[in-house]
């Protein structure tokens, strides 16, 4: 493992203007909604309490960036004169995310319901953010070229167009301005069916936006239903590590092909284990070539929300520094294990934590 990741410290990298905007550093953009949560076999309206967290696909990525030392903005809209919003930007300004690029408007922060135990691609999760501050956003309204002054990466996910045709045209007027300014644009393919409610399908959408990203993060199969890419029913039948890898690498390939911009796609595997647990690995490739982490497993996990934004973090953060393609993967791979075994919606793990992920290649910390 590349050792510069053990010699970065928050202190040295963390430079604030006076407006709360970190210098340079890394742009996340998308949703910050409130997540309330309630614990695994209760009943709605039976308990007298639910747990409240900040939720959001990039704010997970930018609060786990931020511990791990790098410079990052988290770009939203909130509503002004909001004791919500204040609570978040005061939440997020202690973790070292800068909230300068925040836009105050509409009237709304977006709720979002859990059952704990459970993620967005099950069952248990309810949304409640129609009309939002975010779901109102419209192209115009974002002046990008002061917004990206400064950055050094953009990053957006899947979820922000699929709230709707203006949303979309707001992250497609985003991703333009950071190809013309040279940023590096990433975008991880979280599909949310619940979503996408507004006459589009994925993939007559996301592909338009995935020809400016330089990196693209998700799975064999939301590479299929956001991109097209052809899903091989024989090797996922065939569901053994040999088939899937062959898979990743046709993936990558045809990602590759069509989207030439792309210079690293990165694919992940969780399968559950009996009686509860988990096997979780990646692939990158970049360059030609499938670079692959090794198994990570363990007989249970506490949370499954959030881990695949702390493998997105980790992506970022091993590309940004500069890691050789092998340990990129397994650093990311190693990442997204540990946030396997934590409660909440963002990682608390140290770099030295995931690093004796990676030694051990289990959870044993």
């Amino acid at each position: 493992m590349n050792e510069q990741t053990n010699d970065i410290k928050n202190e040295s990298l963390l430079k604030a203007s006076p407006a709360g905007r970190l210098e340079g550093g890394v742009l996340c953009f998308g949703e910050v909604m409130i997540r309330l949560s309630l614990p695994p076999g209760s009943s709605w309206l039976q308990e007298q309490y639910l747990h409240a967290n900040l939720a959001g696909a990039e704010c997970n990525v930018a609060i786990a960036l931020a511990k791990w030392g790098m410079p990052v903005n988290y770009c939203t809209a909130l509503p002004a004169n909001n004791p919500a919003t204040t609570s978040i930007l005061g939440f997020l300004q202690d973790k070292n995310v800068g909230t300068g690029l925040v836009q105050l408007n509409g009237s709304r922060v977006g709720v979002m319901y859990v059952q704990q135990g459970t993620d967005s691609r099950e069952g248990g999760v309810t949304y409640d953010r129609k009309y939002s501050s975010f779901g109102e956003l419209l192209p115009g309204m974002i002046n990008w070229d002061e917004v990206l002054q400064g950055v050094s990466w953009f990053h957006f996910t899947a979820i922000s167009p699929a709230l709707g045709e203006n949303t979309a045209a707001v992250c497609l007027e985003a991703i333009k301005a950071a190809r013309i300014l040279g940023i590096p644009i990433s975008i991880d393919l979280n599909f949310r069916p619940t979503l996408w409610k507004y006459g589009k399908k994925p993939v007559e959408v996301i592909p338009a936006l995935a020809e400016y990203c330089d990196v693209i993060m998700g799975n064999i199969w939301s590479a299929h239903t956001l991109l097209g890419i052809a899903l091989d029913e024989a090797l996922v039948a065939a569901n053994t590590k040999e088939t899937y890898l062959q898979h990743a690498e046709i993936t990558g390939k045809a990602i590759k092909e069509r989207f030439p911009t792309c210079k690293a796609i990165a694919l992940t595997f969780r399968f559950n284990t009996l009686p509860a647990g988990i096997l979780y690995y990646g692939c990158l490739f970049t360059n030609g070539t499938l670079y692959t982490s090794g198994d990570f497993v363990a007989d249970s996990i506490k949370d499954k929300i959030g881990s695949g934004d702390c493998f997105m973090a980790a992506l970022i953060f091993a590309l940004r520094n500069g890691f050789a393609p092998a340990d990129i993967i397994e650093f990311a791979a190693a990442a997204a294990f540990g946030k396997l075994q934590e409660k909440g919606d963002f990682t608390n793990h140290s770099i030295e934590n995931i690093n004796n992920i990676i030694t051990h290649h289990a959870y044993k910390i």
